[in-house]
């Protein structure tokens, strides 16, 4: 997903240079800046969003929200209904998304706990940043927080022989997690302001081995490679 994003975003700014090319050659007259132009940064946004992050509840707000504003702007919707549909639209995609996560991560959340109770492992970085090499290493599991700061966990060449679980905490701050190609990805994370983006090349599910992702995202984020 994060090629096809990069891919949307190359497009978008070739097609603006394109366009202001011309009009600067006096060739075309294409106005940039139409009625409401400024949605875009909002609805963009939001939509290359919906293509990386695992969860996907706050971008789809911020897009609807967008596209409303938008078409307020073009005098297709009234700014007034605009306004007494925004918390009920908010409240009806929120309320999606605890029904179907609550039924889809169940069996994930189980194992999470199961697991946790054997996840003594804390590692911690708070304005500044931590590189972990698991490498050759029996690796069982662990707790990741970063606050204002960062940390890198590197898991490609770690030994891991049975399924784990890591709790990322990212507070203002980042985390990245490097995992082997031959192990099972399965996330849940809380988003607030923040989320989780898979950004594997190659993503199986049918190994053996299973990495339960368990992330709390405040204004930061987790990202998996």
């Amino acid at each position: 997903m994060n090629k096809i994003s990069n891919i949307l975003w190359g497009l978008v700014l070739i097609a603006l240079g394109i366009i202001f090319g011309l009009n600067a050659l006096e060739i075309t007259n294409i106005n940039i800046f139409f009625d409401g132009w400024w949605t875009l940064f909002i609805i963009v946004p939001c939509f290359f969003g919906l293509l990386n992050k695992n969860d996907k509840t706050g971008d789809l707000i911020g897009l609807l929200i967008g596209v409303a504003l938008l078409l307020g702007c073009q005098d297709i919707i009234r700014f007034r209904t605009i306004y007494k549909l925004i918390l009920p639209t908010i409240l009806v995609v929120i309320g999606l998304s605890v029904i179907f996560k609550g039924t889809i991560r169940a069996k994930i959340k189980d194992e999470i706990k199961k697991l946790n109770k054997t996840n003594d492992k804390e590692y911690c970085a708070t304005f500044g940043g931590q590189n972990l090499d698991f490498s050759n290493e029996k690796f069982t599991g662990c707790n990741l927080d970063s606050i204002f700061g960062g940390i890198k966990c590197d898991l490609t060449k770690s030994k891991i022989n049975e399924d784990v679980v890591i709790n990322a905490c990212a507070v203002f701050g980042g985390i990245t997690i490097y995992t082997p190609e031959d192990v099972n990805i399965k996330i849940t994370s809380t988003p607030i302001f923040g989320g989780v983006s898979d950004e594997r090349k190659n993503k199986t599910n049918d190994a053996k081995v299973t990495i339960y992702i368990n992330a709390t995202c405040i204004f930061g984020g987790v990202e998996i490679k």
